[in-house]
């Protein structure tokens, strides 16, 4: 992180003209996903363990970005019973890449795993990127057979803007108009969400501290639906998992740093509320002094690794 607010100063102090530090900001909070979870080990130390698939593109002949990655292990017993954690990467909605996975520990463990890229906000505007995530979904369900894993037990892990799109997945996944492109009829909702600081309530993100101007025309979440957020609160709404909060959403295990600079704490609040108003089973950890990602606090790994095991492992 210390890259990151080196990198702030020296943006700030070269902004002139049309440039406005918004812009910049949004291009760091691709850097601050980066640092958000646990980087994978080198994979050439791991390679031993799985086999990578590499750009398989789940739109035919759509979109540059209509790719994902996978990660195979090469042993397990039963293959065709093993489940997948599909990793959505952040990058402010409009960078970052499927290529740096930190699921892919999870290999380790039995786990397939995925890692998409979807349409950045400069591509297309919202609803774009859900769209994408479902169309992943789908395609990684009906290949499932093909891959060897259990199409009944697909996990989703985010950070920030990954977050948002992964929240998205469990609490959307049953509104069809999301469901657009190949594979109709294969369902794409998802069995267990990990969601690391996401921003849900766009038009509430301005009343906490943060070092951005959410509201700003300029700013990650206005690109994302293509007007300032407070000018364009219908579409807000619909980029705002809580919207779609139904008592039949999968379990839910939250992330986010109290000293978040970017996206506020709140944020993973106020989803979590809306998750356990409606029965739906969530758990909240906050990462005391924690910032954007980067976080040092030992009990953030295991939480996830035992919150996969007991919602996609067959006990």
């Amino acid at each position: 992180m210390g890259g990151l607010r080196l990198f702030a100063e020296r943006s700030r102090a070269c902004r002139s003209g049309g440039l406005v530090w918004m812009s910049v900001t949004a291009v760091l909070l691709s850097a601050a996903v980066t640092a958000g979870v646990q980087r994978p080990r080198e994979a050439g130390r791991e390679r031993a363990g799985f086999d990578v698939l590499r750009d398989i593109e789940y739109v035919p002949e759509g979109h540059e970005r209509q790719k994902l990655d996978l990660y195979l292990p090469k042993e397990t017993e039963t293959k065709a019973s093993r489940p997948l954690i599909v990793w959505v990467h952040g990058g402010a909605w409009l960078a970052g890449s499927k290529d740096r996975c930190p699921a892919v520990r999870f290999t380790r463990e039995g786990f397939a795993v995925a890692s998409i890229n979807y349409r950045l906000s400069q591509h297309a505007t919202f609803p774009a990127q859900i769209q994408d995530c479902k169309a992943a979904i789908r395609w990684l369900r009906a290949h499932a057979g093909t891959y060897a894993y259990d199409p009944n037990r697909i996990g989703v892990w985010g950070a920030s803007a990954g977050g948002h799109l992964v929240a998205m997945l469990g609490t959307a996944g049953d509104v069809n108009d999301f469901d657009v492109g190949p594979n109709a009829g294969v369902s794409s909702r998802v069995q267990a969400v990990c969601d690391f600081f996401g921003p849900t309530d766009f038009t509430k993100m301005s009343s906490f501290p943060s070092t951005m101007d959410h509201d700003s025309p300029d700013s990650p979440e206005s690109k994302l639906i293509g007007g300032a957020i407070q000018e364009n609160h219908d579409k807000a709404r619909q980029a705002n998992p809580i919207t779609y909060v139904t008592k039949d959403d999968p379990p839910f295990l939250i992330v986010h740093g109290d000293k978040d600079p970017l996206v506020p704490h709140n944020q993973s609040a106020l989803l979590h509320e809306a998750l356990k108003n409606a029965g739906v089973e969530a758990t909240f950890y906050t990462v005391a002094g924690g910032g954007h990602g980067g976080f040092q606090d030992p009990n953030v790994g295991p939480l996830v690794t035992k919150f996969f095991n007991k919602h996609l492992t067959k006990r």
